[in-house]
């Protein structure tokens, strides 16, 4: 497992930097990453390509958010201090590496739900892993429907999208409950 930071400048896209580092190197990474004072995690699971020799595949990353170390949040002060790797699974690396990835998934939680409880079984984590896909996923959708509504003419058509952003809403809201 390879620990890497990287500093990047004020007009730098952070997200596309951090995916081309990760694919970049074939093992697992943690990369630290500071931009304007504000740091962030990130870790992703990588797999040989099936189709190209010698080529990786990312298969999940997970980033937090940016945040301040000097002044974390309450989530944030007990995400750092979860990372611990005494507290962590070492049965071996690669559990050590998913014991990191499900710490930063249980942040993106908190930051949903408010608090922070790292899973405390493989199942919960896989659990908590699809929730926040499926919070991503529907977040997109109902963006996408709420641009759609605003732009539509026809009122039965706009009643109709409002309806399915009701709809979503309260799946969003069942998704949130279960993280």
């Amino acid at each position: 497992i390879a620990v890497l930071t990287a500093t990047l400048r004020a007009s730098a896209k952070p997200t596309r930097l951090i995916e081309l580092i990760h694919r970049a190197i074939p093992y697992p990474v943690v990369l630290w990453t500071e931009q304007g004072g504000a740091v962030s995690l990130s870790l992703a699971h990588k797999r040989r390509s099936q189709g190209e020799a010698g080529e990786v595949v990312i298969e999940d990353v997970r980033r937090t958010a940016p945040f301040h170390p000097n002044s974390p949040t309450t989530e944030e002060a007990v995400f750092l201090a979860s990372l611990v790797v005494s507290g962590l699974p070492n049965r071996n690396l690669f559990a050590l590496y998913q014991g990191w990835l499900d710490r930063v998934a249980s942040l993106e939680a908190a930051r949903i739900t408010g608090t922070f409880t790292p899973p405390d079984s493989i199942d919960r984590a896989s659990a908590l892993r699809d929730g926040l896909d499926t919070h991503a996923r529907l977040q997109r959708d109902l963006a996408a429907l709420r641009t759609q509504a605003e732009k539509e003419k026809q009122l039965n058509r706009r009643v109709q999208l409002n309806l399915e952003i009701k709809r979503l809403e309260v799946k969003v809201a069942t998704t949130e409950k279960t993280l």
